[in-house]
């Protein structure tokens, strides 16, 4: 059974850091892409970041570009989010992703993943 296991969210001042991390079982870590998503209150699951299985290839929303880390360790089954400069606006559920069997190359989408985590909660202060 595949689980993602996200951790590292908490209550933050607004222009602190933050990392998240997911561990993941279940499924072929190192030749799986993967992918953060964020839930702000009241709103859709939007997309945040995309690692390919090596790392070598990353993709960002624009809204946190330059202020988000995604990478990633293989060895240890284990995606992360390094939030600097963070903003009220990034306030919400943070969800890791992961696709599936057989799905190659970075996503963007929502339903080009088909493993999720539970969610842990961000909040920025102003």
């Amino acid at each position: 059974q595949v689980q993602l296991v996200e951790s590292g969210g908490g209550l933050v001042q607004a222009g602190d850091s933050l990392r998240l991390s997911c561990a993941a079982s279940g499924l072929t870590f190192s030749s799986t892409t993967m992918g953060w998503f964020r839930q702000a209150p009241g709103k859709g699951r939007d997309f945040v970041a995309t690692i390919s299985w090596s790392g070598e290839s990353t993709y960002y929303a624009d809204s946190v570009k330059g202020r988000f880390t995604i990478s990633r360790d293989n060895a240890k089954n284990t995606v992360y989010l390094r939030m600097n400069s963070l903003k009220p606006e990034d306030t919400g559920v943070y969800y890791c992703a992961a696709r599936g069997p057989h799905y190659y190359g970075l996503a963007s989408a929502e339903r080009d993943y088909v493993y999720w985590g539970q969610g842990t909660q961000v909040t920025v202060s102003s």
